[in-house]
């Protein structure tokens, strides 16, 4: 078993109604949800000219591999009505993968951990709100401290 941290976000339709059935779905499929975040409404990351998310961090507990789990969390997104568009675009659900353990995955599909998580303010502010001392497994600092020291000054604001 291994714990691994998500981060959920949508901006179209039910957005807290979209979080609600992901967390549904995943802890049915995934494996045992340990800890969820508050939700928090986020300025639009990459494309500004959107609606705002909302946005939570999940702690799980799973026994698939990396890749395994990725395909579950995209069948998820799938059924909940995702449609791939423009990259940073809007989106009824989007489940990353942050961090798998301490694993370190660079591969085409998966990269663990989040090769952008310490740049965005949206995933670190619920982050840290469950994992405050986990140590980047390789920058080497705490997600408070990489909160901390973010230079995102984009609107994360706490529901």
């Amino acid at each position: 078993m291994e714990n691994v941290y998500l981060l959920l976000g949508s901006n179209e339709t039910d957005r807290f109604g979209n979080l609600e059935k992901a967390c549904e779905w995943i802890a049915l499929r995934c494996g045992k949800i340990l800890k969820k975040s508050a939700l928090y409404e986020t300025e639009a990351w990459g494309l500004n000219e959107q609606n705002a998310f909302i946005n939570q961090a999940v702690l799980i507990e799973t026994s698939f591999a990396p890749k395994e789990l990725l395909l579950q969390l995209k069948a998820i997104e799938k059924e909940i009505g995702r449609v791939e568009t423009v990259k940073w675009g809007p989106r009824v659900i989007d489940i990353d993968i942050l961090f798998y353990g301490n694993d370190v995955l660079d591969t085409e599909e998966l990269k663990v951990p989040h090769p952008f998580l310490h740049e965005r303010r949206f995933t670190l502010a619920p982050l840290n709100e469950i994992a405050a001392e986990f140590v980047h497994p390789v920058l080497n600092k705490t997600v408070n401290e990489l909160l901390q020291n973010c230079n995102d000054t984009s609107l994360v604001k706490r529901i």
